[in-house]
């Protein structure tokens, strides 16, 4: 399954606004303004384009929660907090094809009636940062962003902010918190971000990948772009792919290729034909799935909800036969807990109980009513907090224990060592 790529085309100095309008940058966001803006967002929503930060909701409905009349002054935060470990895709737009974010960014606004728009972009990512900064520039000096764009009437400015470390930041609410100047904390929902967002006023969040698609399905039409992958799940994807393969890196496919080509295809297997023994499928949050139940899962929504899992940021990670499963939970448990905003006690108080349970397993001295303890933390974070920073803390433990439970019991203790241990405490 093949296609043109669109969102990353191996196209030399792209990044550079010459470059971009050479082939045909910018003629998206001209074709809008000469649309009524409610029939822009009637094209976005026809194409079915999918939120590319893990959630999967439709853009163009979500555009659709926007009031069309009010006092408030609207905002678009285009969401660049990439902090998901195994996702790293949206930097490959930052660094390579700025502009058609830039391009989507305000497509969005004409659409949604937006006068001002944040690119919200995690602060670690400086190299990047630095990048949309000067696509920024160019756009303003070509007069695609400002006064008057394009002496249509209509205005609107993008600017960018940098994260401060946290990745409960990549959480929508908190994010708006950041961008107020206040502590990253996720806010109790409803009322709901286009209802009240930045400083009280209507706000939608859409992820740099979602925002980057939008000039594409404007300059092709909707029933195009509804052709190109799975039906329900339509459009290219970055598929972000790491751990145990030849070939690491960040692939544009459409939506609706095999998990097994993707490894074995895209990024060429793994080293020493060794067996896959388990992957994470959309970033460390999304639930883990046997290698050797792969047949068959697909890079979409609906194939990956039916295997137990989710697409996520699509951000796979492959571990080969030789992975210590136990250990990768662990970590994975470990940076949930650091990062854990500390607001809901079942988030604030599980995730650290998850960590020492698997500290025990990894010491050696794990007991086997400790893996239903693990379970029931796990139950009692997930849906129970604010944001789903809990739920995704909880998802990769449920899911390690379903799918490879065998493994905690080849780490549970002896009876002999148990009892000893119990006797020094």
């Amino acid at each position: 399954m093949t296609m043109e790529k669109l969102i990353l085309p191996d196209i030399k100095d792209l990044h550079k606004i010459d470059v971009y309008e050479s082939r045909g940058g910018y003629k998206a966001l001209r074709k809008a303004l000469g649309m009524k803006p409610e029939d822009v967002t009637d094209e976005v929503k026809k194409s079915n384009l999918r939120g590319r930060g893990g959630a999967c909701f439709p853009a163009g409905l979500k555009w659709t929660f926007m009031p069309r009349q009010t006092t408030k002054p609207k905002y678009l935060c285009v969401n660049g907090d990439e902090s998901e470990p195994g996702t790293f895709k949206d930097r490959q737009i930052f660094e390579f094809n700025p502009h058609l974010m830039i391009e989507g960014t305000l497509i969005a606004c004409y659409a949604v009636g937006i006068k001002t728009a944040y690119i919200y972009i995690r602060g670690e990512y400086g190299k990047w940062i630095h990048k949309v900064e000067q696509a920024l520039a160019e756009a303003y000096g070509r007069g695609y962003i400002g006064e008057n764009i394009l002496g249509t009437g209509f205005s609107t400015n993008v600017y960018v902010h940098k994260g401060a470390g946290a990745y409960i930041c990549g959480e929508e609410s908190a994010l708006m918190n950041s961008i107020e100047g206040e502590r990253g904390y996720p806010r109790v929902k409803p009322p709901f971000p286009a209802q009240y967002g930045l400083w009280g006023c209507p706000t939608t969040i859409n992820n740099v990948e979602t925002i980057s698609n939008v000039p594409v399905i404007i300059q092709n039409g909707w029933e195009w772009y509804s052709k190109i992958g799975a039906p329900k799940h339509p459009g290219p994807i970055l598929v972000g792919v790491s751990g145990h393969v030849n070939k690491p890196g960040v692939y544009e496919m459409p939506t609706g290729v095999s998990l097994l080509e993707i490894i074995h295809k895209y990024a060429e297997g793994v080293p020493g034909n060794k067996r896959i023994k388990a992957v994470i499928p959309g970033g460390s949050s999304t639930p883990i799935l046997r290698g050797d139940e792969l047949e068959g899962v697909s890079m979409d929504a609906d194939s990956m909800k039916a295997a137990g899992s989710a697409v996520g940021t699509a951000g796979l990670i492959v571990m080969d036969e030789d992975t210590d499963l136990i250990a990768v939970l662990k970590r994975i448990s470990r940076f949930y807990h650091h990062e854990s905003c500390g607001q809901c006690t079942p988030c604030r108080e599980g995730t650290g109980w998850l960590e020492k349970i698997l500290n025990r397993f990894l010491r050696g001295e794990g007991k086997k009513e400790d893996i239903d303890l693990l379970m029931d933390v796990a139950n009692n974070i997930e849906g129970n907090t604010i944001c789903a920073l809990g739920d995704a803390a909880a998802w990769p433990v449920q899911s390690m224990i379903r799918r490879f439970r065998d493994e905690f019991e080849k780490r549970v203790a002896s009876p002999r060592k148990q009892a000893a241990e119990e006797i020094a405490a």
